[in-house]
């Protein structure tokens, strides 16, 4: 299991012009594959006189799920590249759609896939990316007069507080890398002198 990914931060649109040719790439984050599909369709609605909506998008944290459409364009010169500079970039859980308006000048083979990897790249740098790294999740169980305090040490330590439930104890979730599982124990021992009870989950990604 990969212990962390890049995703694009948002979504996002950045348009280039390329031999009178506009090039405009939409990216955005994909959870599962049907997200990405329904993302292509949304800009093929939103340009429906362009000459090509051509796409990548790559779903999975190894990248299980890799899918290309040239749309028209001649094999092997949109949709591979675009997917080849998602993969380059370490980018997963993404989708993007490149929409070209043709503008009468043929580039070539060369020069499309120069054009629809390039765009895609471009693309990246002006949304913007973000990693997520694997946590181990933790349950953190203990009673209401040290809750408060630990929250905050828990905080103030740098430690990703996801989940604060209240009951007849209080459950707090945190999010640990792997390498921190152990250390992380010694310390909640010490912080609330060995009465919080520690329970390890599974794992997750998380803002790394």
């Amino acid at each position: 299991m990969q212990d962390q990914y890049v995703t694009v931060a948002r979504e996002g649109v950045h348009e280039s012009e390329i031999n009178r040719s506009r090039f405009i790439c939409a990216l955005a984050p994909a959870a599962t594959e049907r997200e990405a599909q329904d993302f292509v369709a949304r800009i093929r609605k939103e340009h429906p006189t362009a000459t090509h909506n051509c796409y990548a998008y790559v779903i999975g944290a190894d990248a299980s799920v890799q899918k290309a459409s040239d749309d028209g364009e001649p094999g092997g010169t949109a949709g591979v590249p675009m997917l080849q500079m998602l993969m380059r970039r370490d980018i997963r859980y993404a989708v993007a759609v490149v929409t070209r308006y043709y503008g009468g000048v043929k580039l070539g083979a060369g020069g499309l896939i120069r054009a629809y990897g390039g765009v895609v790249g471009e693309a990246l740098d002006a949304v913007g990316t973000r990693a997520r790294r694997r946590f181990r999740l933790a349950t953190v169980t203990v009673d209401h007069q040290r809750a408060g305090k630990l929250e905050n040490d828990l905080r103030a330590t740098g430690r990703a507080v996801r989940e604060v439930t209240y009951a007849e104890a209080v459950r707090i979730e945190v999010g640990l890398p792997e390498a921190d599982v152990d250390a992380f124990r010694g310390w909640l021992a010490d912080a609330t002198a060995g009465a919080a009870l520690l329970e390890l989950g599974g794992e997750a990604y998380g803002d790394g």
